[in-house]
């Protein structure tokens, strides 16, 4: 008994041994499988950073480049306000500094009388023309 029992203890200590080395090699498998896809990852999330990094870039020079269009702009609408403003304080003042002049009175005019003008002629009321009736005689 004992050699049988050594038997069955080899031959499952060999069988464990070999599926012990198939998961060691399947996990390496999956190791080295789990290392390529974080290389991969690792690379791809590199590349997004410096396309970030070249995006924020030109951000910042299109909103520094607005800045100053938007600093001259407002320069010239300013100037445009001034001047607008200046026009409309000239117009005020010459309506202000002029002297009211008063409406002469008017002494309101009778309304005509209608006119009647006299007819050249007279409608008449035209009969209907006769209109001519044949009879039929008789024949023998």
């Amino acid at each position: 008994m004992k050699s049988a029992t050594k038997k069955l203890s080899t031959e499952i200590a060999e069988t464990l041994t070999g599926k012990i080395d198939n998961v060691i090699s399947g996990s390496k498998k999956i190791k080295k499988s789990i290392e390529k896809a974080a290389e991969k990852l690792a690379k791809k999330v590199a590349k997004f950073e410096k396309d970030e990094l070249k995006r924020k870039a030109k951000e910042a020079k299109k909103s520094e480049k607005k800045g100053k269009e938007k600093a001259g702009n407002k320069q010239k609408a300013d100037k445009k306000k001034v001047k607008k403003t200046g026009q409309i304080a000239d117009i005020v003042a010459t309506v202000t500094a002029k002297v009211p002049v008063e409406r002469p009175k008017t002494v309101p005019k009778p309304a005509p009388a209608p006119v009647k003008t006299p007819r050249t002629t007279k409608s008449k009321v035209v009969p209907p023309a006769p209109v001519a009736v044949i009879t039929e005689t008789e024949s023998n």
